[in-house]
């Protein structure tokens, strides 16, 4: 249909092209000054402290219930203030802290408004 299509996956398996496809991603340096190394539908990066990023969407999210999945380099990440316009992503050391790291990837999967 006009608003749906969909190709030949893996084998037999067919793939949604809407439902497929990371909304937003990116790659970048955390520390110093942040910069993005690269990215897709990603609207503003923001430094907010030690270890805690926003990423802003270039557009939004029909709600917040969209998976994302996120990796610093030498660092666990998790995901906090989920809305359907930014993502607060936070990137911890071993021992739970909240810590600066030189590579974070992050990316988004789920339904536009």
């Amino acid at each position: 249909s006009a608003n749906s299509m969909t190709i030949r996956g893996e084998g037999s398996n067919q793939t949604s092209i809407q439902q497929g496809l990371s909304k937003v991603w990116i790659q970048f340096n955390g520390t110093g000054t942040i910069a993005t190394q690269d990215s897709f539908g990603v609207g503003s990066l923001t430094d907010n402290n030690t270890g805690n990023y926003s990423i802003g969407f270039t557009n939004n999210m029909a709600n917040n219930d969209y998976a994302n999945a996120g990796i610093g380099n030498t660092a666990g990440m998790s995901s906090e203030a989920v809305t359907t316009s930014a993502l607060n992503a936070l990137c911890f050391n071993s021992s739970g802290s909240n810590n600066d790291v030189t590579i974070i990837s992050a990316m988004i999967q789920g339904d536009l408004s």
